[in-house]
């Protein structure tokens, strides 16, 4: 693994034992998290199936910039931050992008074209509303405990793996998890509800590989569906799986779809 950062924003990366393909794989996290997600499974997955591969914790997050005034970023600056890293690469990248990654990736995809991108238990075009009207109803104990996060609280352990997992996961790592957590920021998640929604008319959709999964309480299976109907493509949701689809005990399920989407498109 290696490490750096470019203006000050965080870049985890693994390079294959060989010759890199051509195109680059950027990861990109979602709220709360870091570019510490990718770098349980995912970054050396694909890097051994032979992509170099990054992660980078978006400004605010992580060990990236902008930390002391975390509240006012928004979603545009979480775009200025991935079109940063990808400047810095040597070609443009496929993205990966996770919740609130995904929103910023439709995001990114309205500015510039690049070979491909994945939404993982995306945020829709349609925004955070349904998400969060669903939650009041259906978790509002689960809602109360993440606006908690949100603002820098703590919540109880059993409240991140309702959150995040459908599968068995390990006290220790569940610890662990928690601790890299941390706050998000207001402005963004106000973006995502009502001021800044993706435009798919501007969005290349033959693009686009999108993933759901069918104990995702944060942004349920419907609504994945129904961001991949806003883009006239299918959705694949996985059974058995939660909102960390990539750090779920079966995480190599998403994964492997992910890399044979990518070899079916030619993309190496």
């Amino acid at each position: 693994m290696t490490s750096s950062r470019p203006a000050k924003l965080e870049v985890l990366s693994r390079l294959p034992v060989g010759a890199p393909g051509s195109t680059p794989l950027l990861f990109v996290h979602g709220a709360f998290a870091g570019a510490w997600c990718w770098n349980e499974h995912f970054l050396d997955f694909f890097a051994e199936a032979g992509f170099a591969s990054h992660a980078l914790s978006l400004s605010g997050h992580g060990h990236s910039r902008g930390r002391e005034h975390l509240d006012s970023l928004s979603i545009a600056n979480y775009v200025d931050d991935v079109l940063e890293v990808c400047a810095g690469l040597p070609a443009p990248p496929v993205l990966i992008g996770h919740s609130m990654g995904g929103f910023v990736v439709q995001k990114v995809l309205e500015k510039q074209a690049m070979p491909g991108a994945v939404l993982m238990c995306s945020v829709p075009p349609q925004g955070l509303m349904a998400a969060a009207f669903g939650m009041m109803f259906s978790q509002p104990g689960m809602m109360t405990d993440l606006n908690r996060l949100m603002s820098g609280g703590e919540v109880a352990l059993d409240t991140l793996r309702e959150a995040l997992f459908a599968q068995p996961v390990a006290d220790d790592d569940l610890a662990r998890f928690y601790r890299w957590s941390q706050p998000e920021s207001h402005r963004a998640i106000w973006d995502m509800t009502l001021f800044n929604l993706p435009r798919p008319s501007k969005i290349d959709a033959s693009k686009l590989l999108i993933q759901g999964a069918e104990h995702d309480h944060l942004i349920p299976a419907t609504l994945v569906e129904m961001c991949a109907r806003s883009y006239g493509i299918p959705a694949t949701i996985f059974p058995g799986l939660g909102h960390g689809l990539m750090l779920e005990r079966d995480w190599r399920l998403p994964a492997g779809h992910i890399l044979d989407w990518l070899m079916k498109k030619e993309i190496r």
